[in-house]
């Protein structure tokens, strides 16, 4: 394989995985967001998976962003009748956002970019070698 190729491929698996990063992060700051409203709905979870896609050009299969999408699960409902957006039993609709999910999600997608970044580094340290090794022919 071209060490131009396993770059593409490991450059390709940094970019989804701080995408996944990013969406990560984003449900944790809104982890308390509720409706503005008596009864509405609050921030509602983000999810990301992925696909394979396949360069035609160079015929090497990547990773990629098949959709951001949203957690379908039901939201936690919260007692608190002073809140604006109580309903009329006094219930608060909340995310259904799990901070410690969203924190174990972010430490894999920092682990596989880091796995990532580490391949490209070899990689980029295996053709310098072999140019070393061309020019002292």
């Amino acid at each position: 394989m071209d060490f131009s190729n396993i770059i593409g491929i490991s450059a390709s698996g940094m970019h989804s995985q701080a995408q996944r990063l990013q969406i990560a992060s984003e449900n944790l700051a809104n982890a308390e967001t509720t409706g503005s409203a008596p009864g509405s709905d609050p921030y509602r979870r983000k999810t990301i998976t992925f696909k394979e896609e396949l360069d035609h050009t160079t015929g090497i299969s990547g990773v990629r962003v098949k959709e951001i999408g949203h957690d379908k699960s039901d939201f936690r409902m919260h007692y608190d009748p002073n809140h604006p957006a109580a309903n009329a039993q006094g219930y608060v609709k909340m995310p259904n956002v799990n901070p410690l999910i969203e924190i174990m999600d972010s430490h894999d997608a920092q682990h596989a970019y880091e796995a990532n970044l580490n391949t490209m580094q070899i990689t980029r340290a295996m053709l310098t070698r072999t140019i070393n090794l061309m020019k002292s022919s």
